[in-house]
Formats: structure tokens, sequence, C-alpha cells
């Protein structure tokens, strides 16, 4: 009896076996959460075509600009040599592409002010639903599918100072007495009435941002807020605000990018007048118009480092991750 019992596994080491393997699958488990998360390697084979994609369309040209923003590339100055940091010490001695830095962070400061406020009131209007609410939201979003070019000429006709419809509307309210010159009068001026033209294109993309934030909010957290006696404001700053910051702080890097990045409308509009010149407008001045490539390729890449750094700091400034 006890030989033939030897052979035969016991029932309670059996199970220490099977607990030991069990553990060591949950520890292999939790390990991979842990690294990879629940879905494993599934979000990183989705993104890689993405990952793909910018670097061949992104991180290629600028690492690109940036090594031959190092070489003398000007076929009015031939050859093509290596001349170090000369292309960024003449920019920066250049006093035109100094005023157009001061021109491009005032085009930002106006453009972040213009599109977020318009951008949270449009969308603060539409996030109920109301008859004909299809018809707005469509006319919301048409101008962010007309080109630079085409805005800054419908906008150029408003403008105008001899016929122009502002000038036309402001007179017939008696706000100004005689039509009024809004470009190339003043450098304000000039880049706020520039830069809201450009707000008017970036507004309905910064809009469907805000609102899908808006739309995702559960409504139970307003029906406490209200039951608690919350005040309109206090329950916009205390619960909107909040919980929106994800799409804001995505709308606000817009706004950035592009009024860093304008040229269309600034070229259609101011021409090269110094008043509302952007860096945009230098860069293409100096590649194209002086053939100056290499001192191109600097302001180029330095315009995309500052426009890095600011949206990095405009996201961990504005963007916070909300439970609820």
């Amino acid at each position: 009896m006890s030989g033939g019992s030897r052979g035969v596994p016991q029932p309670h080491s059996r199970n220490l076996g099977e607990t030991n393997i069990l553990n060591s699958n949950k520890t292999v488990h939790h390990r991979r959460v842990k690294r990879f998360g629940h879905y494993g390697f599934l979000p990183y084979v989705l993104i890689f075509p993405l990952v793909v994609f910018i670097g061949i369309l992104a991180v290629y040209p600028t690492a690109l600009t940036f090594i031959e923003s190092f070489f003398n590339v000007n076929p009015l100055d031939p050859p093509v040599r290596f001349i170090g940091f000369g292309n960024y010490l003449k920019i920066f001695a250049n006093p035109n592409v100094n005023n157009s830095w001061v021109n491009s962070m005032l085009y930002v400061g106006f453009g972040v002010v213009i599109v977020t406020v318009l951008a949270m009131a449009i969308a603060y209007a539409l996030r109920e639903n109301f008859p004909g609410r299809g018809i707005v939201l469509a006319i919301v979003v048409l101008p962010w599918a007309l080109p630079g070019v085409t805005e800054g000429i419908i906008w150029a006709w408003i403008y105008n100072s001899d016929f122009g419809v502002l000038n036309s509307i402001l007179k017939s309210l008696h706000i100004i007495r005689e039509y009024q010159i809004w470009l190339s009068s003043s450098r304000g001026l000039t880049i706020f009435f520039i830069e809201l033209v450009q707000a008017w294109q970036i507004t309905p993309l910064a809009t469907i941002l805000i609102l899908s934030s808006l739309q995702s909010i559960p409504g139970e957290l307003y029906d406490a807020a209200k039951v608690d006696g919350a005040g309109r404001w206090r329950t916009f700053f205390g619960i909107t605000v909040p919980l929106i910051r994800a799409g804001l702080s995505v709308a606000v890097v817009e706004s950035v990018i592009v009024s860093l990045n304008i040229f269309d409308q600034v070229y259609v509009l101011n021409g090269n007048a110094a008043t509302g010149s952007s860096i945009m407008l230098q860069t293409y001045n100096i590649t194209f118009q002086n053939l100056n490539f290499g001192q191109g390729y600097a302001l180029s890449f330095l315009a995309v480092m500052i426009t890095m750094l600011i949206s990095v700091g405009v996201l961990r400034l504005v963007y916070r991750r909300v439970e609820y």
C-alpha cells in the first residue's frame, strides 16, 4: 500500500504547484500592465504608422534644416561651405528680423486671447441642442475651410480705406467721422487687425475642440452644483473650466502655433511693411528674395524651436488631468 501510494501525487502538493504557477502568471501580467498598460502592444502598433509619417514629414526636414543652417548656402555667393554659427549671428544682428520677432510675439498674444474668448463663447452657446444648430455649426466652421490667401483678400475689402465695409458700418453708427486707414498706420492696430483675420480662420477648430470637451461633462455634476446652490459663475469656473482643460489646452496651443507662423494674411494685407512683418515673412524674404538659404534655414529652425518651447509651456500651464 505504501509503495503504491508513492507514485500518486498528493492533492496538497498539486494545489501548491498550481498556486505557484498562477502567482507567477499574475506577476508577469502585472509587470506587463505596469510597463505597457492594459492593452499591451496594441496602442504602439496602431500609432506606429503615424510616428513614421510624422518622422518623414517633420522630424527629417527639421534635422536637415538644422544641419544646413551651419553652411553658407547662397547661389549668389558660391560655393557651399561650413561657417558654423555665422548664419545665426547675422540674423540676430538683422534689425528687420528682430522687429519681426517682436511683431510675432504680439500676433501670438492677440491670437491666444481672441481665439480663446471667441471659441469658448461660441462653444458654450452651441453646447445645447436647438433648432438650426447644425446650420449654425456649419456657418461657424466655414472660415476654417477657406485658404489664408482667400481670407486675406476678403478682409482687404473689409478694411479698405475708400470703400471698406468696416469704415461704412462704423461711420453709419457715428463711431468715426471719416474713413480710416486700418492697416500700416501703427504697429499695434496693424497686428491686431491682421491677427483678427487669422483668428477668424482658426476659431472654428478651437470651438470644435472646446465643444467636444463641454459635451463630455456629465450633466449630473451641474445638477449637483445647482442643488448645492452654486451660481452660474461659480459653476463655470468650478466645473466647466477644469473639465475642459484638455480641449482648451489643445486649442490654445493651436492658436499659438498658427499665430507664430502667420504668413498668408500678412503678405496679402500688409506686404513687406515693417509695421506688421512676421517672422515667417522675414524667412520668406531672406530665403527666396535674397536667396540666402543658409540664413533662411537658421531662422526657420529658430522658429520651430521657439514654437515648440512656447507650446510645451502652454501645455504645462493649461493642461491638467481631471478625473470624475
